[in-house]
Parts: C-alpha cells; structure tokens; sequence
C-alpha cells in the first residue's frame, strides 16, 4: 500500500529573539498549552577596546500561546504571555501535575534550573507564576533538562540537568524545594544533553562535546559511567528514552546521524539514519511508539518511522515527511497531544495543494516569506527544480509499510500538530502533517489481477 504524506503550514510567529525551543504542555486538560523559547546573545559596542569591554550577556524569553486548531481560516495561535527571562536553551513539561498544577521547567544561560507553575486566570486564559529556581554552580550555563515523568508517574518526581562544564546535576523536587541530590563530571567538554530512562528512572544517559555518549545507574554512584560509547563520531546532543517501549532509546549528533538502541546492549545501535544535518533535538510521538521527530539544525525537520529498526530488523528509519519552510537553524520541535479533524481546510497561509508523497519524488516546497504572519509564495518543483503544476501528479513513489500495527484501529490515517523553531530567523511554526493511504485504485483505472 503506497501512503500519501502532507504537510501544512497554519502559522508563523515571529518570537523576536532567537529561537531555540518549544514545548506542548503533556497535560490532557492543558494540552492546548504551547511555549517557546529564546536565547540571544548581546556583544558589546564594537568601538569598545578588548580591556574594558564587558562580557557578552545572554537574554531570553519565554512566550505562552493558546491553540485552538478547530477553528478554519483563523489562525490557530493566540498570545497569552511573554515573559523576559536569562537566555533559555530547553524547556520541558512535567508530564504529571504537581500539586495539581502543571509546572514547566527552564534551563538557563544564568546556569539555574527555573520551575514555572501554570495557572489560569478568571477570563479562562493561563499564565505562568515563577515558582521554583536552583542554580547548577558558577560560571556554566544549564544547556539540557529532562522529567523523570515520562511515562506519567508521579512519584519521586526528579529532573536531570546538564551543563556547559561537562557535568550532570540530579535534582529532587519537594512540596516547596527543588534540591541537587548529585553532581558529577560527566564529560570532558559540554555535556549538551542528559536525559532518564522513562522505564527505569534511576537510569541517566548523556552525551557531550567529547563524542561520547554515557550512561549512569544513579544507584551505582557516578564514580563511573555504566557504559561509554563513541559510536557518534561528533559531539552527541539529544537522547530521548521512548516512553512506550522498553529499553528503546534514540539520539542524535553533530554527525548527522539519529541512532536507535536497545538499553541492554549499548555496544551496538539498532539502526543508523543519516538526516543530512546535526541532530539537535529527538522527540518520540504521544502515542505512536513507532514514529520519531528530529530537529536536524542545517536541514529542517524530519518524521521518522523506525518499526523495523525497533524490532530489530537492522535497517535505517524511513522519513515519512520533512518540514522544510523555516530559513534558518532547526532547533526546537514537539508533537502536540490536541486532537485534528480528519479534514483539511485550504489555510489562510498559503494555497489549496494537491497530496503528494515526498518519500521518493523528492518534490519540496520552496517558500519566500513576505512577513512573519503574511502569505506564503509557494511553488513545488520535483529534484531537477522543474515547475509541477498543482493538477499534475508528481513521480510515482515506492510504497512505505503501513506504520500501525493494531488490528483495531478504525482508520489508518493520521493527523498531527506540531510546533517547530528556528534560530538566526527567530521563527516558531506550527503545521500539521497528514498521513493516510492511497486508494488501491482510481475509479477511471482498471482492474489489474495479480
């Protein structure tokens, strides 16, 4: 069965400063919840000399937005907030409530672990409180953070922190604290990226600037790593545990390369997927335990669906769909939990397009902005950069595996929400991407026995 894969554009959102991360809120009654955030570097006047020009500082700010995807012809994306912070470089959800409130968690250039608490005002719109801050030590910034809430238990509720002296920090949430429990060298250069696994939270895995990704068994103390790899041959930066399958673990690096692997032997990955760009962030689907979003920095964003790899069938993800409309570093990206209607209306973003399947053709879009909110000009060319007029079928493509296994699902169609950034542009897109099969047959075409 061939699957057709459509990606489109509902809004584009122009966050001011750079932008480097964005994050759905996992919370069911919070899930039109959406926040990005930015990191911007502030030099110095260039007529200042090298001995009294003060060191650059580093600025961010956080933007809350609610969505509401349902509504045809309006943009989805209402501001509710923004709030001027240290320069932010992640933020993540906690997957469950905290004291009956969902609490959103920073990782600052000040080198603190900030915790905001959501709370919704009397108009019905939500907004963030500070709640919580810790700071990681002097002179480092906090480059990672991750929940041990993945797969949405409560309790011992952790964070890990990575930073940019290499070291990971273990840190213990209380009613009204936020304590280190451990900090440990990890790395030799900056350790980019930390992150538990969901299936057994006393488990941490890492990578950094040395090439190398670790792991630690909390229990074990951090004298030693449980395991060291060099698989990447350049610095590692994103790992994320899948929260529906056990011992599954993906990440990503400046090699251009997304690696699977099976917690029990971390000598050799699962697979090996060459995207074409450094690997910044990986992120699992809410539900679909097959499919994986990667943030590939110097090209675009990609899905993923990694069935073989994940049942050991030793073969490369096959990318479903690529996002290639922002004009810059792709940093930041997440799936969102809101349900979509089946239906697509034409956006008030750009033109009514006809499905196409990009898996083989190599047809893309090519986009010019006229402004942050404005329409787009689109036109779409195959490889050669030939002109395919929108009622003519683009190069037939070689069928994909139907990526759902369950016998009882209804439909085997799909629609998602996502939300993606951008650096230097300073650009937050959402879009929504359709996956459905093709008909086995046009109603004109005749029959064809086997």
């Amino acid at each position: 069965m061939g699957w057709h894969s459509r990606t489109r554009t509902l809004q584009v959102f122009d966050t001011e400063l750079s932008a480097d991360t964005v994050e759905w809120c996992p919370i069911p009654q919070f899930s039109h919840v959406l926040a990005c955030g930015t990191y911007q570097l502030q030099k110095g006047d260039e007529k200042e000399t090298a001995e009294n020009c003060p060191a650059p500082s580093r600025i961010g700010r956080v933007y809350l937005f609610d969505c509401n995807p349902q509504t045809s012809f309006i943009p989805p994306l209402t501001e509710t907030q923004r709030i001027d912070t240290p320069a932010i470089l992640d933020l993540k959800w906690c997957h469950v409530l905290i004291s009956e409130r969902p609490v959103l968690g920073m990782a600052t250039a000040s080198g603190e672990i900030q915790l905001y608490k959501l709370m919704e005002s009397q108009q019905g719109t939500c907004g963030l409180e500070n709640e919580l801050s810790t700071g990681l030590g002097p002179d480092r910034l906090a480059l990672s953070l991750d929940w041990s809430t993945g797969r949405g238990e409560s309790s011992d509720v952790r964070v890990v922190s990575s930073d940019s002296s290499g070291s990971l920090t273990v840190l213990s949430l209380g009613e009204a604290s936020l304590t280190a429990v451990c900090q440990w060298k990890a790395h030799d250069f900056e350790a980019w990226i930390a992150a538990f696994s969901y299936w057994d939270t006393q488990i941490v895995y890492s990578g950094g600037d040395d090439c190398k990704l670790k792991g630690w068994d909390l229990r074990m103390g951090s004298s030693s790593p449980t395991f060291t790899s060099k698989r990447h041959t350049m610095g590692v930066c994103s790992i994320h545990s899948n929260p529906h399958r056990e011992h599954i673990l993906a990440t990503g690096s400046y090699d251009e390369n997304v690696l699977l692997w099976d917690g029990r032997n971390m000598k050799h990955p699962l697979s090996e997927t060459a995207v074409g760009g450094g690997v910044w962030r990986l992120k699992w689907h809410p539900t679909e335990e097959h499919l994986l979003l990667a943030a590939c920095m110097h090209n675009d964003f990609h899905i993923l669906h990694c069935q073989k790899a994940i049942e050991g069938q030793d073969a490369p993800c096959q990318v479903l769909a690529s996002y290639i409309l922002h004009n810059s570093l792709a940093y930041g990206a997440d799936w969102s939990r809101l349900p979509l209607s089946n239906s697509t209306p034409p956006s008030p973003q750009e033109p009514p397009q006809t499905s196409i399947g990009l898996t083989e053709s190599g047809g893309h879009l090519r986009i010019q902005y006229e402004s942050p909110t404005a329409s787009f000009d689109t036109s779409l060319e195959d490889d050669s950069g030939r002109y395919i007029p929108e009622q003519c079928s683009v190069p037939e493509k070689s069928s994909i595996p139907d990526p759902f296994t369950s016998p009882a699902r209804d439909s085997q169609s799909l629609s998602c929400l996502m939300a993606t950034c951008s650096f230097y542009d300073h650009m937050m897109h959402v879009w929504r991407w359709d996956w459905s099969p093709e008909d086995k047959q046009k109603p004109s075409e005749p029959v064809l026995s086997s």
